[in-house]
This record gives C-alpha cells, structure tokens and sequence, in this order.
C-alpha cells in the first residue's frame, strides 16, 4: 500500500470514529447536550483534529442522517421488482419497520431526536430524506391509479401510511407496548401496517 492510499484510509477511519462516537453520545445523552470538545475527548483527540473533517456537530448530524438514509433507500429500491401495487406498499411498510428495528441508532436520529432544522435545509432541500419520501410517494401514486387506495391527493395518503408506520416503530422503540410479548413486536407492527393498506376505508382528501 502506497502511502497515498495509507492516508485516505487513514482519514476514512479517522472519519468513521467520529462518526460512530458521535452516534453513541447523541443517542445516550441527546444531541442538545454534546459538544465538539465531548467527542474530541471521547476517542481521545483535541477538538482541531475533529474540525479537519467536520465543521462542527451540526454537519456530524447531517453526515450521520445521510448514512442512514442511504441505508434506508437502498433497501428501498428491493421493491422494484414487485409489480402489484398493492405489494409494494407492504414492502415499503416492511422494509420502513424492519429497518428501524434493525438500525435503531439511526432511526432515533433520523426521525426522533430533535436536530438542527435549519441545517437540513441549508442542504439542498435535505436531498437524502426527500429521495426516500418522493421514492415512497410515487409508489403511492401508482396505488391510487391502480385502484388499490381510493382517489385522493398522494401527498396526503404517503403522509398517512408513513404516520401509521412511524407511530408503530416509535411506539416498539420507545418500550410504550409492554402489554404485548417483546418477541411479537415486530411481527405485530408489520400486521398493522399490513391492514392499513390492506383493510383501510379511510378517504383520502383531493387536494385543492
């Protein structure tokens, strides 16, 4: 390994230890009360050398946010093989659950835990977040065209099925359902989910 290469690694690690301290202090003792100078003490380095690769906990938020969205979409793209409609969106309530059961950190940061706002939108519009949500929507779309949903504005029916998915994982993730069997939790979301496409009579508003 030439020593070009030895530095980017170098540097990719040195970015990835950040990253992954910074995860565990935001989720163990919340966002609002982490500094630079409490993760730089963490892996045992001064502040100057965390500022060589972010400017400051804002962008180790947003980089961490877009980790997990990547993650997120790239489960995402699995439905596209499903041609019904109708399957899909159970997909995409499978992989939503699943994927927040499985990555739980990232899930609190990326849809929990109170963040800079405004550092989303300086962003691009908070690109990464809006790829999954617009993925997800056009695939909604496509289910009221179908017949699957009844007629109505996509936005508000995306927002709904997304809203029911969330409340579920929230709810499992934030221990609000001990009156159920911690084994049955997952499997007890995904039906839910499952019922809403499935059995749902709710009508969705045209938008005007």
């Amino acid at each position: 390994m030439g020593i070009l290469e030895r530095k980017l690694r170098d540097k990719e690690e040195m970015k990835s230890l950040i990253l992954t301290t910074a995860m565990k202090l935001f989720m163990e003792e919340g966002f609002q009360n982490i500094s630079i100078r409490r993760i730089a003490d963490k892996i045992e380095y001064s502040p100057a050398t965390i500022y060589l690769y972010f400017k400051d906990k804002d962008d180790i938020l947003y980089a961490l946010h877009t980790e997990g969205f990547d993650e997120l979409y790239k489960r995402q793209l699995t439905v596209e093989s499903i041609k019904d409609p109708r399957e899909r969106l159970i997909k995409h309530g499978e992989i939503y659950i699943r994927f927040a059961m499985e990555k739980p950190e990232y899930y609190n940061l990326m849809f929990i835990e109170r963040g800079p706002a405004k550092k989303f939108s300086e962003n691009e519009g908070w690109t990464v977040g809006r790829r999954s949500y617009e993925f997800f929507r056009g695939d909604v779309r496509q289910a009221i065209e179908a017949g699957v949903l009844p007629r109505g504005d996509a936005d508000t029916a995306a927002f709904g099925l997304w809203s029911q998915a969330h409340g579920i994982v929230s709810l499992i993730l934030r221990n609000r359902c001990v009156m159920l069997d911690q084994n049955r939790l997952l499997e007890t979301g995904l039906s839910a989910f499952h019922y809403m496409v499935k059995g749902s009579e709710v009508v969705f508003p045209a938008q005007h």
